[in-house]
């Protein structure tokens, strides 16, 4: 009965040119909706940990100042303004549609055809307001105050989705990952935001340390690592359940993901710490 009211919400909801979209439109006929938007949370997510990972690795050049800055000349090409700009894209969508889940599963919306307008509208809203940042680039932000509101927002959504989950049946793991999820809502986007609203401080290594040297934001900084990691690690291993049949295999490549992530992890934080 739910799976019969998700289909026809979904079919109500999509956007008439999206079902011209060669790929999609096949799979929307043959799977359904449901599974397009599925897979399309899935894939972006999988996209978004590998932009982390060459995120922490990136920024580890931080330990030689002189390096980075050579390193991010080259980010400053439009080639590469562009990457950026177009990586918002999935960044927003996956945030958005997990925060549409969250309201699905854990809250009890079950309007999923205006949800995920919603969804569709505000990442298209976001993505327009992140170009004109980039095309301006002269704005400038308190960066103590925009993150004291985002941490603070990002909260109390934490708090909000732990007192709806934490004494229902259900793994430790799963909860902490719908919490770690309700945190990256914010946060992910607002750090994204971040970049645009400040030139120059993902870009220039001496601003980018003088921020990171700040209490507050090492702390930020360091919930982000934390809370990315676990999440991306959860659901790359969630994943992999669906199509590793073999429990050595399942073991293996989960096995394989903490490693991999721990490493990263590991890297991400001593540099928080030591800066």
């Amino acid at each position: 009965m739910i799976s019969q009211i998700l289909k026809k919400s979904y079919k109500r909801s999509f956007f008439p040119a999206l079902e011209h979209i060669p790929v999609v439109s096949y799979y929307a006929k043959t799977r359904g909706w449901p599974f397009v938007i599925a897979w399309m949370h899935r894939v972006t997510g999988v996209l978004l940990t590998f932009y982390v990972l060459v995120h922490i690795y990136t920024l580890s050049f931080l330990a030689t100042p002189a390096g980075y800055d050579s390193k991010m000349k080259i980010f400053g090409f439009f080639f590469f303004t562009l990457l950026e700009w177009l990586l918002a894209v999935p960044v927003i969508f996956h945030a958005f549609n997990g925060g549409r889940l969250v309201l699905f599963e854990i809250f009890g919306a079950r309007n999923d055809g205006s949800m995920l307008r919603w969804v569709f509208g505000l990442s298209a809203t976001y993505v327009l307001l992140q170009a004109l940042l980039i095309v301006m680039g002269n704005q400038s932000v308190s960066i103590i105050f925009y993150w004291l509101t985002i941490v603070t927002l990002s909260f109390c959504l934490v708090v909000a989705v732990t007192s709806k989950i934490w004494n229902i049946d259900g793994a430790i793991s799963w909860k902490l990952q719908r919490i770690s999820g309700a945190y990256l809502l914010i946060m992910i986007p607002a750090h994204l935001l971040f970049m645009h609203l400040q030139p120059g401080v993902g870009h220039e290594a001496d601003i980018v340390i003088a921020r990171m040297q700040n209490i507050f934001i090492k702390f930020v900084d360091l919930t982000l690592v934390i809370a990315v990691l676990y999440h991306a690690g959860y659901g790359l291993i969630s994943i992999s359940k669906d199509y590793l049949t073999s429990r050595i295999f399942q073991f293996g490549f989960s096995f394989l993901v903490i490693f991999v992530l721990a490493v990263f992890g590991w890297i991400g934080v001593k540099l928080i710490i030591v800066l």
